[in-house]
């Protein structure tokens, strides 16, 4: 979808680059597919913060969403598309034969009218969901799961797709948007077609302000602070980090530093990670 920019008669609307919104077909979403969200600001159980800069923002209603797309060779037609405050792409609710109405994330080529379906027999089609083993090489995929009947866990964003590249024996490799190569159970599902909002990425959002709007609180940097709250802290007038590397406020290196577990069950699969060349 394309982007839209303001005459800038205020500064907050100077550098605002939004998307379109022509693709969307319906303002309110279906009742009984809503429920209601509870802010966590951060917080944890205990009610520490766990994760800074997260707290206000607008009141929203979770949609539910169909990831494990499991009505089965039953027919749907696509009512709407939607837009939801919980992910960057658009949803699409679907009325299927049997009755069933669900949200699907929409595939970027998927319009009001169209027909799905979900299974092996389906067809290569934006919106179809098929196990890997179905699918052809070359095919752009999303909505991708990692266990069987969990439902998908990964290329969930605007815009990201992920390449079907081979099969070997029970596994099939594709290669992810972040340039990881992977190796995924053949019988796993995965939904056919690129994401819907492509444009996302693209979006600037003008002032501080509108990022409140979204829950995110401001961030402050490191050599702003004092002693006490930083290892960067401290010092008169503007002064470097002086010691190796940037820190995390709680002396964890901040950048390129990994905190993937050498030993955690999924490394087997990966036969290229995303940092190497």
């Amino acid at each position: 979808m394309p982007l839209k920019t303001r005459r800038p008669i205020t500064p907050g609307q100077r550098g605002l680059v939004l998307q379109t919104t022509d693709d969307i077909t319906e303002r309110k979403p279906k009742k009984k597919l809503v429920r209601p969200m509870k802010k966590s600001g951060g917080r944890n159980s205990t009610g520490r913060v766990t994760v800074r800069h997260r707290g206000g923002g607008h009141k929203r209603r979770y949609r539910i969403i169909d990831f494990k797309r499991d009505n089965f060779e039953v027919p749907g037609t696509v009512e709407t598309i939607e837009y939801d405050p919980n992910r960057s792409s658009r949803i699409a609710l679907i009325k299927f034969q049997n009755g069933d109405w669900r949200y699907i994330l929409a595939p970027n080529q998927l319009r009001v009218g169209d027909k799905i379906v979900s299974g092996e027999n389906a067809v290569i089609s934006p919106g179809n969901a098929l196990p890997l083993a179905n699918i052809p090489s070359g095919t752009v995929v999303h909505n991708i799961e990692l266990k069987v009947g969990k439902g998908g866990q990964i290329v969930r964003s605007a815009g990201s797709s992920a390449q079907v590249l081979a099969k070997e024996g029970k596994y099939t490799l594709l290669r992810l948007p972040s340039g990881e190569m992977r190796n995924v159970l053949s019988a796993c599902m995965a939904t056919v077609g690129q994401l819907s909002a492509v444009d996302s990425k693209n979006v600037k959002l003008g002032k501080a302000g509108r990022n409140r709007y979204l829950g995110k609180r401001p961030t402050v940097r490191g050599v702003a602070m004092a002693p006490n709250a930083h290892p960067h802290g401290g010092g008169e007038g503007r002064s470097p980090i002086g010691m190796p590397g940037p820190k995390t406020p709680w002396g964890k290196p901040a950048l390129g530093y990994r905190t993937r577990k050498k030993k955690k069950p999924s490394s087997k699969f990966i036969v290229r990670r995303r940092d190497q060349k």
